[in-house]
């Protein structure tokens, strides 16, 4: 059938954190030789997959078990990120020489170094049980039935790989802009570069960027948004408002709670929460009435050092944006393969996606131009695949492939995660550095001492609320 890409109305994305497809939807179609009952073939597990420990020994990938201490815990530490981690984890180095061909074999010995180090530093990431055997762990779909149910019911892409071989940052600059502007660590600022929103906004599209229950930490990236209005900017109860009243803007992207007790599903917190997370924004959007015109993505920023054995490919389109990479990097390489499920009534049951070639984060972009006509933001975007031909059918699907299914609840037993995540001290630190004006007509930076994730959520919604307040006085003012 021919690309229905024309009839949505609405593309709505949830990016989650750091897993890899193999880890997430490895054995999605393991039982039936990795073929789709619509008969297309699924590059999963095959069960075979192994990686050597630090002592040359294979280690083979494993089915994850519903009968395990922690099976929503798993792997049982965060692994390895970021650049020169990934690097190691792809080619058992991390300095590899140029043209160097990825093998996928360092995932084990790098998960035995991030295990040591948190139990170094005395963080709260590890379980008492860890070991770097779990990195060859893998969910099944009876665990992941959210996740597994929409991949097998609507379609799933296995050639979607991250942005960059690093971490989560850059990736989500990707995600909105087509660059990371050479960055590959989260340790940055801002970006001074225009984005996906700013695009819409150029062609008199609406769009929306909601946190779960914190501000959205998308919102501080860029220029073009930091002072856009505050209707564009939400939590999650307003992004469930808007579907029920079917008045969606062109592109919504959703962030998950960041916090460690959160549904981000970062390794190694509880990742049944991140699937009634995916459950409660399907059924947000297919019990809402622009349904039959809206395509959901549900993808991850990265792989965050879980394992994938496909090594990706090294024929990525550098941004070419005139800024110059970390560790000399010239971004021709993508990041490890992603978890991506495309869900929409338009597209057939079954699906595998692979569209025209290896799928990014800006593959996203590339779909938004072809529908909306917006400009491309790097030579990334414009180079990139898109999603539009996943879209098959001319007439939307009445059908729930999730029906009476419920999200899965882990039997974990509680651990203390009041503790702020890295992530969330960095949106802090940018909540903080924004200018906001004082009782006494000063501008004014914050950098609050922060210990709990409470503590930051409050600091954040309340820093984000005198923000919004300061900018639309600025607005009246400019009115009046």
């Amino acid at each position: 059938m021919a690309n229905q890409l024309g009839q949505i109305q609405h593309i709505v994305q949830l990016m989650l954190e750091n897993r890899s497809l193999d880890h997430m939807l490895g054995y999605l179609y393991s039982g039936s030789g990795n073929i789709s009952p619509a008969g297309a073939p699924f590059d999963g597990l095959t069960g075979q997959e192994t990686n050597p420990d630090d002592t040359g020994q294979p280690v083979t990938v494993y089915p994850i078990l519903a009968t395990g201490p922690h099976p929503y815990e798993q792997p049982g530490a965060d692994p390895a990120e970021g650049f020169q981690n990934t690097n190691a984890q792809l080619f058992s180095t991390a300095t590899p020489a140029a043209g160097a061909t990825a093998t996928n074999q360092g995932f084990v010995v790098s998960f035995k170094g991030a295990i040591a180090s948190d139990l170094a530093n005395g963080y709260q990431d590890s379980l008492p049980d860890a070991a770097p055997t779990d990195i060859m762990g893998a969910y099944t779909p009876q665990l992941l039935p959210i996740l597994s149910g929409l991949a097998a019911g609507y379609a799933v892409c296995d050639v979607w790989f991250a942005s960059a071989p690093t971490e989560t940052i850059p990736n989500r600059a990707f995600a909105a802009a087509a660059t990371s502007q050479g960055h590959l660590g989260d340790a940055v600022k801002g970006f001074t570069c225009p984005s996906i929103f700013g695009r819409l906004s150029d062609q008199g599209l609406d769009w929306a960027i909601y946190g779960y229950t914190t501000a959205p930490l998308t919102r501080t990236d860029f220029p073009d948004i930091k002072s856009a209005d505050p209707s564009h900017f939400g939590l999650f109860t307003n992004f469930q408002t808007r579907a029920a009243a079917g008045t969606l803007p062109a592109y919504t992207f959703l962030e998950p709670k960041f916090a460690a007790a959160g549904n981000s599903q970062h390794p190694n917190y509880d990742v049944a929460l991140g699937e009634t997370l995916i459950h409660e924004v399907y059924t947000a959007l297919m019990n809402g009435p622009g349904w039959a015109s809206t395509l959901l993505l549900i993808t991850y920023d990265e792989a965050g050092g879980t394992y994938d054995h496909v090594p990706p490919p090294a024929n990525a389109t550098p941004p070419g944006d005139g800024t110059v990479g970390d560790f000399g990097f010239d971004f021709t390489r993508f990041g490890v393969r992603i978890p991506a499920v495309l869900v929409s009534p338009l597209i057939a049951p079954g699906t595998v996606y692979r569209g025209s070639g290896p799928i990014d984060h800006t593959s996203v972009l590339k779909t938004i131009q072809e529908r909306w006509g917006t400009a491309p933001l790097t030579a990334r975007d414009a180079a990139a695949a898109s999603l539009g031909d996943v879209l098959t059918l001319a007439a939307p699907r009445t059908d729930d492939p999730l029906a009476g299914v419920t999200p899965p609840v882990s039997n974990a037993p509680p651990r203390p995660l009041t503790k702020p995540t890295r992530l969330e001290l960095i949106h802090a630190e940018k909540v903080g550095a924004l200018p906001i004006m004082d009782a006494h007509g000063t501008y004014q930076e914050a950098r609050p001492v922060l210990t709990t994730s409470d503590e930051v959520e409050t600091f954040i919604n309340g820093r984000m609320a005198a923000w919004d307040a300061q900018l639309l006085r600025e607005k009246a003012a400019k009115q009046g």
